[in-house]
C-alpha cells in the first residue's frame, strides 16, 4: 500500500461522511441516513431485529499469513451476509441495516470507501430491493470493528424459531458446507495470495472467497422455508454440529446427521484439504461462515427448492453423527 495514501485522521467526521453515504446504493427507508435517527416501514407491526459485530483481529486480520490483505470490501460484504442471514432464518425478509464503525486514524481512506461499496453491492446481491443503510454510527478507537444491527419483515408469517424441532422432523440444509472453513485454511496458510482474483491456482482461490465474501442461499430461502411449514430454523455460522445443537437444547431433542451424505459432501473438498493438511470432513461439520440455513420441517412436507435432507430430529438429546459422537464441532468465541 502507498505509505502517501490519505487516511481517516486527514478528514473531519462531516468529510468522512461525505465520501461514506453516497456509495451506499438507495436509501428505501422514510427517512434515511441524515437525523438522528432512522425511520423504517413496519407494514406487519412487528419487527424482527439482530446484531452482528467484525472485530479486527478476531473476526478477520488485515493481513494473513497468505499474503492476502483483507479489503473494505470483503468486510463491507460480509458485514452484510451474516447480518441478512439471521434474518431470514426466522423467516422473515431484511428492511434496514444501521452500521457502526470504529477505525484508528492510520485506517486509509480508500479502504473506508471500498468498505462501503462492500456494504452496498452485498445488500444488492443478498438482500431484498427493500434493504438499505439506514444510518449508523462512527467513531475512532484502536483496531477496526464494524457493527451492524438488521431488521426484517416477517409479512405476515409466525417467526421460525430453534425451539420447534419435534421427533420425527426432517433435517434439511441450505448453501455451502465446509467452503468458508477452507478458506480460512487456505488464507492461514502459506500459499501465496495477494488478491481474490488474481491467483492462479483457483482451487483455493475460491474457498478465499467464500471466506471473505461469503454467497448466501437465494433471498426467499427463509421464507419459503417458513411457507413450507418449517418448524425450526438457524443460521449456520459457527459451524453445522454446533448450531445444530442450539436447535437441539432449544427444542429439547436429539439430531442425528446422515453421516453418509455429510461424508459426500466432504469428498469435493478433499483435495484441497490434502494440500493444506487438513479435515475435510472437520470443514464440513465443524467449519462456520458458510451461513446456510438449517431447518427442520415435519416428515410429510414438501422441502422447498435447494433444501437437501441431511439427517433426521429423534427423541433424547445432543448432536450425534449416524448414531455415534460427531468427529468436529464448531466455533465459540471464547472457547475457540
Amino acid at each position: 500500500m502507498p505509505t502517501n495514501a490519505p487516511t481517516v485522521a486527514d478528514l473531519d467526521e462531516k468529510s468522512l461522511l461525505a465520501l461514506i453515504f453516497p456509495r451506499l446504493g438507495p436509501d428505501t427507508a422514510l427517512l434515511g441516513p441524515g437525523d438522528d435517527a432512522a425511520v423504517i416501514a413496519a407494514p406487519d407491526s412487528r419487527t424482527v431485529i439482530s446484531i452482528d459485530t467484525l472485530v479486527q483481529d478476531a473476526d478477520f486480520r488485515l493481513e494473513w499469513p497468505s499474503g492476502y490483505r483483507t479489503t473494505g470490501f470483503d468486510v463491507g460484504w460480509k458485514c452484510v451476509a451474516q447480518n441478512v442471514s439471521d434474518i431470514r432464518a426466522m423467516g422473515a425478509v431484511p428492511t434496514s441495516l444501521v452500521v457502526s464503525l470504529t477505525l484508528p486514524g492510520s485506517t486509509e481512506v480508500k479502504w473506508v470507501e471500498d468498505l462501503a461499496d462492500g456494504l452496498a453491492a452485498a445488500i444488492s446481491s443478498l438482500a431484498s430491493e427493500r434493504c438499505s443503510v439506514v444510518g449508523g454510527d462512527l467513531g475512532r478507537g484502536n483496531q477496526i470493528v464494524v457493527t451492524a444491527a438488521v431488521t426484517g419483515d416477517l409479512e405476515g408469517r409466525a417467526p421460525v424459531l430453534r425451539s420447534g424441532a419435534r421427533p420425527g422432523n426432517v433435517l434439511a440444509h441450505i448453501g455451502a458446507l465446509g467452503v468458508a472453513a477452507g478458506g480460512l485454511a487456505v488464507l492461514e496458510s502459506r500459499f501465496h495470495m495477494t488478491d481474490l482474483e488474481g491467483t492462479d491456482d483457483q482451487e483455493l482461490a475460491g474457498l478465499a472467497v467464500a471466506q471473505c465474501r461469503p454467497r448466501l442461499p437465494p433471498t426467499g430461502a427463509g421464507p419459503a422455508a417458513a411457507v413450507a411449514g418449517a418448524t425450526a430454523m438457524l443460521d449456520v455460522s459457527d459451524g453445522l454440529v454446533r448450531d445444530a445443537g442450539r436447535i437441539a437444547r432449544a427444542s429439547g431433542v436429539g439430531i442425528d446427521f446422515d453421516a453418509d451424505y455429510l461424508r459426500t459432501q466432504a469428498v469435493s473438498l478433499a483435495p484441497a484439504a490434502a494440500r493444506l493438511g487438513a479435515d475435510p470432513l472437520a470443514w464440513v461439520l465443524g467449519g462456520g461462515e458458510d451461513h446456510g440455513l438449517l431447518a427442520t420441517f415435519p416428515v410429510n412436507a414438501v422441502l422447498p427448492e435447494g433444501f437437501v435432507r441431511i439427517g433426521k430430529v429423534i427423541a433424547g438429546e445432543g448432536v450425534t453423527f449416524g448414531g455415534a459422537v460427531p468427529p468436529a464441532t464448531g466455533w465459540d468465541h471464547f472457547a475457540g
